[in-house]
């Protein structure tokens, strides 16, 4: 027998091919989950698994002793219908308004703590960053304080001028007002950090290019800073219009239950927090949560829909 391989044999073994390896683009893709998964099974375990919990609920009606009964929509019958959901909405989107207000005034702060030659940035940065970074339950009680109609520091700088005392939290006219300034107040260092850092991105040739021009420093804002820092602008608008949409915090710390003014003070979330954990309505406040989500969701839209009128990629 002959230990050489036959002519046709020796054809076959040169026409076998060997076994396939993956290709440098499917381990990437592979890779990439893997980086990915972690993130995506905590959103779907934390975030996409509670909402359709939420959605579910809204269809059902808690009992006393526990378990749950099928209603279909009346809960959301029940939310359409209650006037202190539409109070409450109010008042969610006039704190969404003033929270706003948060934006051109860290704008304004951060062109100014960007100008060249100027010492203690850092110092200023961390000023004006420390009251995000502040326990709410310590904002809310400090500004109580400042607020208080009898011995308050704000009442006291106003009687040196000449005005009489308020209440400013407990009044209905002045305390949706009151809450939204210490909203503004704890929220422009965080704003003021992300402009600053788009102010930085903004090459400094075109600024040297408008000042060999002649164009002094508000038309170098207006024409430079404010166009191409307008991404910025929009990524931090949504962040803050979405943030002042589910305030709660503030409201839970400086309202107390006895407040003349509590009413008139209700966010959407607060009424929430009302049906869900101190009257027992689940079903009803599960409804009144899916629809801020939808109102949300809405508004974010429109404001994407609207960002390609005014919004300017370099």
């Amino acid at each position: 027998m002959s230990v050489f391989p036959s002519t046709a044999a020796a054809k076959k073994a040169g026409r076998s091919k060997p076994a396939a390896s993956c290709s440098p683009k499917s381990r990437n893709q592979k890779a990439a989950y893997l980086f990915v998964a972690p993130l995506g099974i905590g959103f779907a375990v934390f975030y996409f698994w509670p909402l359709l919990q939420t959605f579910f609920y809204s269809f059902t009606e808690f009992g006393a002793f526990g378990g749950n009964t099928w209603v279909g929509t009346d809960n959301y019958v029940r939310v359409l219908k209650d006037v202190t959901v539409w109070q409450a909405l109010g008042n969610t989107l006039i704190y969404c308004v003033i929270g706003l207000l948060a934006l051109p005034l860290a704008i304004g702060v951060a062109a100014l703590l960007n100008r060249r030659g100027l010492r203690g940035v850092a110092v200023y940065r961390a000023l004006y960053f420390i009251p995000f970074v502040t326990l709410p339950v310590a904002v809310g009680l400090v500004w109580n304080w400042l607020y208080n109609g009898d011995y308050g520091l704000i009442n006291e700088v106003f009687e040196w001028f000449g005005a009489d005392r308020r209440y400013w939290i407990s009044d209905p006219s002045t305390a949706v007002y009151a809450i939204g300034t210490v909203m503004v107040w704890s929220t422009t260092g965080y704003y003021l950090i992300i402009f600053m850092a788009g102010i930085k991105g903004i090459p400094q040739d075109y600024y040297e290019a408008a000042e060999l021009d002649g164009a002094g420093p508000l038309r170098r804002f207006f024409t430079i800073t404010l166009p191409l820092l307008s991404p910025t602008i929009f990524f931090a608008s949504i962040i803050c219009m979405i943030n002042s949409l589910q305030t709660f915090d503030l409201i839970y710390i400086m309202m107390a239950e006895k407040n003349p003014a509590i009413g008139d003070t209700q966010s959407v979330v607060s009424l929430f927090y009302k049906w869900a954990f101190i009257e027992n309505a689940q079903g009803a406040a599960a409804a009144l949560a899916f629809l801020l989500m939808l109102i949300i969701a809405a508004l974010t839209l429109v404001q994407f829909r609207l960002q390609k009128r005014w919004v300017h990629y370099a």
